[in-house]
């Protein structure tokens, strides 16, 4: 997280330590919290900061590559400290959300380019299910 520093000091960006709290809590977690479940574990620690500084925080964090947001659906927007391209899946129940690990979909790109002839940049692949705990 040393390396944060020099990201938003190459951006002319203050890193507040809110924003450096909303990252390592992040990077803690692989969880895939929203905006309100990150906002309701840092409030005591940051009594001061608000939900409006959470949603600022990530939407920087974003915009920085650091952080990538998942739609699962509902309006129900999660994150993800981990930015490489990875598949998450998602339990039709309970909401959790996980990562698809050690699993090579990079197939999907070609099969992509193949049937639109379009130059393949990035993919986000999600799978809906039911986790282990809520069958």
């Amino acid at each position: 997280m040393e390396n944060l520093s020099s990201i938003f000091k190459e951006k002319n960006l203050k890193l507040t330590p809110q924003r450096y709290a909303i990252y390592g809590y992040l990077k803690s977690t692989k969880s895939h919290p929203s905006a309100e479940t990150i906002y309701e574990n840092l409030k005591t620690t940051y009594p001061t900061m608000s939900l409006a500084t959470v949603y600022k925080t990530l939407r920087t964090l974003i915009d920085l590559n650091l952080v990538q947001e998942i739609n699962v659906g509902e309006d129900n927007f999660r994150f993800d400290a981990c930015t490489d391209c990875h598949p998450h899946i998602v339990c039709t129940k309970c909401r959790c959300v996980d990562d698809i690990d050690d699993a090579d979909f990079s197939f999907v790109d070609e099969i992509a380019k193949k049937h639109t002839n379009y130059e393949i940049q990035k993919h986000k692949l999600y799978f809906y299910g039911i986790c282990p705990n809520c069958v």
